[in-house]
């Protein structure tokens, strides 16, 4: 009877740990489609690419469909499709996007954060089975009745996931490593070679030398610093328009050729500047315009009432930005095409673009406030602004390239 009873017991136990065993084999053997959209030389893709290989070695019923969004039109206007059709609220260009299911990953941190998010949806979707939304829209899109095994599918290639040195060469630099580079120093290098332009320069210099005979200090600091603070308000109006004109179109490839294009234009300019404008002058402005600019500053000096002045130096300044516009448009619209390709939240954007204008407008105040103190015109010297127009050159010129060919370099982590 003892025997007998605890046949009975073992029983039940045997049940109880092999049903899960049981049931594990059963839902195993369900398929389950990821659907990988990715940038040839996107960082974060290939850690993502070299996760998804594992993972797929580990799970044979695992199947990954890759496509590639950066150079393939066709695969970057199905991504976009996609996003539309199911309304998720994702950028097409911010790659890595993951499908599972009826769930989006966008972007890929290590295997111990996204690669475990992945593995929990696969998880899912092998227990409870692949509704594979995803793979009915592709079909829909493609014409097919099934998307497993489609020929048109982009294969990633295996070379592009290596580890690779992505180092540049700059004269007076030396070696730097793109990828090491930050958004920061970008903003702080591009703003700084942004300020040293001829076409304000001028016209901070001839209100300074009129200043200077004035008794009155508190108004030639009040009329300086409005001319520099109005000149960068509307530098960072111009810059907010170029930096949410790239984040509503995104980071794609013929945005990302044109402005490459621009970039290497606008380093050519400013190697032709340095090379044949050895006085460092204003090129733009002609002598009618600069006239006319001198006249608007001597009414403004000459002005009794301050509120008049005020509002006078406060045109001055747009209307002479309106003008430097002209010479250095290329470089706002390089930088914020790069800053709107980096994953950040809307705060930070606005902060780098700060950085940016703070930096730009930083050769203004120094020569401003030594004039100020001293009593002295001290202008920058046109041996500055040829080097800059030198350094900016190349630096410009360099990320044209990359832009073109090698644009996961400018996505600074």
């Amino acid at each position: 009877m003892f025997t007998y009873l605890k046949k009975v017991m073992i029983l039940p136990l045997l049940l109880f740990f092999l049903f899960p065993s049981i049931v594990l084999a059963q839902t195993a053997s369900k398929p389950v489609n990821i659907y990988f959209f990715y940038g040839d030389g996107c960082p974060h893709c290939a850690t993502e690419e070299a996760f998804l290989k594992k993972l797929e070695s580990e799970r044979p019923n695992v199947s990954v469909h890759r496509f590639e969004v950066w150079y393939n039109r066709d695969n970057a206007a199905l991504i976009s499709s996609i996003i539309q059709k199911f309304n998720f609220n994702l950028k097409a260009s911010s790659v890595p996007i993951t499908f599972i299911g009826g769930q989006a990953i966008s972007g890929y941190y290590t295997d111990e954060t996204t690669g475990v998010q992945i593995a929990q949806g696969v998880d899912y979707f092998q227990a409870a089975g692949d509704p594979n939304y995803i793979g009915q829209a592709i079909a829909d899109e493609n014409g097919n009745n099934n998307t497993a095994g489609d020929k048109n599918l982009i294969i990633y290639n295996d070379s592009a996931s290596e580890s690779k040195p992505k180092t540049i060469s700059l004269p007076f630099v030396g070696q730097i490593n793109a990828q090491n580079f930050s958004l920061g120093a970008l903003s702080v290098i591009i703003g700084f070679i942004d300020g040293f332009n001829p076409c304000a320069m001028w016209v901070l210099v001839f209100l300074i030398s009129l200043m200077l005979g004035m008794k009155n200090r508190r108004r030639m600091w009040a009329i300086g610093l409005t001319f520099i603070v109005t000149s960068g308000i509307v530098y960072l109006m111009f810059m907010t328009a170029w930096l949410n004109v790239f984040l509503f179109v995104g980071f794609l490839f013929w945005i990302r050729l044109g402005i490459g294009l621009v970039a290497i234009a606008s380093g050519a300019y400013q190697l032709r500047e340095f090379y044949k404008n050895r006085e460092g002058t204003c090129t733009v402005a002609s002598e009618s315009k600069r006239q006319k600019i001198m006249n608007q500053i001597k009414s403004i000096i000459a002005e009794k009432s301050f509120f008049l002045a005020f509002i006078g130096v406060i045109g001055l300044a747009v209307a002479v930005n309106m003008v430097e516009l002209v010479c250095s448009a290329g470089l706002p619209a390089i930088y914020t095409s790069i800053l709107s390709a980096a994953q950040l939240p809307v705060w930070k954007y606005y902060g780098y673009l700060l950085i940016y204008i703070l930096l730009y407008m930083l050769d203004d105040i120094m020569v401003f406030t030594v004039a100020m103190v001293t009593l002295r015109i001290v202008g920058i010297t046109k041996k500055y602004v040829r080097f800059a127009n030198l350094a900016g050159g190349i630096i410009i010129l360099i990320i044209g390239i990359l832009l073109i060919f090698k644009p996961a370099w400018l996505l600074f982590g």
